[in-house]
Order: C-alpha cells, then sequence, then structure tokens
C-alpha cells in the first residue's frame, strides 16, 4: 500500500495528506503575496510548496505516478485555494502574515513529516531511510518556496530548530509502529511531537549548538 496511489489507503493516510497539503499551500500563497505576485506566481508558489517534498520523496524511491500526478484533485484544490484566498489576501498585516505563515509551516512539516515516514516504511525501507523520507517530505517544498521568494530557505538559516523538529517526529512515528501502537495514533503523535516541537523553538528561540 503507497499513500497517493493504492485505492486501498486508509482514510486516515489520505486525511493527513490532504490537510499537509492546504497547510503548506497556506504558508505558500501568503508568502507569495507578501512578494506581490499576482494569481499565476501564488499558484505557482503554492504548488511548489505544497507538492515539492512529496514530488523528490518519490522520485527517490522511484515511485510512479507521482502522487500529485495521479490525485488530479490535489492540483485542482491549489488552484480553487488560490482564487479563494488572493482577494482575501490583502487585508493581511504583515505581523498577521508572519504568525500564519509560522503556524502553517509548523503544521505542514507535521503531517508531510509523517506521511513521508510512512510511505518510506509501506515500502520496506531501513528505518534511517524512512526518516530521511520523511524529513524530506517535509521541508524541501519550503526550500523551494523560499529560493523562488529570493530568501534564503529557512532550514538553511542558523535559526529555531526546523528540519530537527521533522527528525523527532519521524522517529516517533517509527518506534510507536514498531511498539505495535495503531497507526493512526503513532501518525497523530508524530504529527503533535513535530508541530509543538516546532512552534516552542520558535517561541524559546531554541537552535542546534554552533
Amino acid at each position: 500500500m503507497a499513500i497517493g496511489i493504492n485505492s486501498g489507503m486508509s482514510t486516515a493516510l489520505r486525511a493527513i495528506e490532504v490537510f499537509g497539503i492546504i497547510a503548506f499551500a497556506s504558508s505558500g500563497f501568503i508568502e507569495a503575496r507578501r512578494k506581490k505576485m499576482d494569481l499565476i506566481g501564488v499558484f505557482t508558489v503554492a504548488f511548489i510548496t505544497a507538492f515539492g517534498g512529496g514530488t523528490l520523496r518519490d522520485i527517490l524511491l522511484d515511485r510512479r505516478p507521482l502522487f500529485w500526478v495521479q490525485h488530479q484533485e490535489y492540483t485542482l484544490l491549489i488552484f480553487v485555494l488560490a482564487l479563494v484566498v488572493l482577494p482575501l489576501s490583502h487585508y493581511l498585516q504583515s505581523s498577521t502574515a508572519e504568525r500564519a505563515i509560522i503556524f502553517a509551516d509548523a503544521l505542514g512539516l507535521g503531517l508531510f513529516s509523517a506521511v513521508g515516514a510512512s510511505v518510506a516504511q509501506e515500502m520496506q525501507m531501513p528505518l534511517f531511510i524512512c526518516v530521511m523520507m520523511g524529513v524530506i517530505t517535509a521541508i524541501f517544498g519550503g526550500v523551494l518556496r523560499d529560493v523562488i521568494c529570493n530568501e534564503i530557505p529557512l532550514v538553511f538559516r542558523r535559526g529555531q530548530l526546523y528540519a530537527t523538529c521533522a527528525f523527532v517526529g519521524c522517529w516517533v512515528y517509527l518506534i510507536l509502529n514498531l511498539l505495535d501502537v495503531h497507526q493512526t495514533l503513532a501518525l497523530l503523535s508524530s504529527i503533535l511531537v513535530t508541530f509543538v516541537m516546532r512552534l516552542l523553538a520558535v517561541r524559546f528561540d531554541l537552535k542546534l549548538p554552533a
């Protein structure tokens, strides 16, 4: 069974994937509007943010078709959201936009790291590779978003913990899975740990040692 490919994929995994797409697309919408992009720019940045990490994961794992190619409704969802969000984004204050990006990005980080680790595990990859696939799924879309928006990618700055949060969250999922915890509970626990850890890192300026 593989996420985004087989019709037998669990409802919980599909829901997590969809929420992850919405969360990361939202951060892409907000960042694109901060750069005063038009509809095409907003859609493109949101698309790349939402699908960049999962696309790289699928390429590295040699999964075809890519998850968003198999499910065109994901792409349509981004397009519809762009049409809805663009007129409303003018009312966002800069401080509100900054907080919204942090929240959406932290949520997407948790959702996609869990999905990425689960995909690799279902393909019977070694544990550490599962973790790396989870981290790649979680961070690469944000890297592309920042590059397109002419920013130093968040993960490459010596700022608050970011990729580390996804790394820890992936291990939470895999360890709980090895302990025969129900998959849905393991996924939710992983998402929560990553999400909370990222918000705490921002709130208390937690960083790795230099």
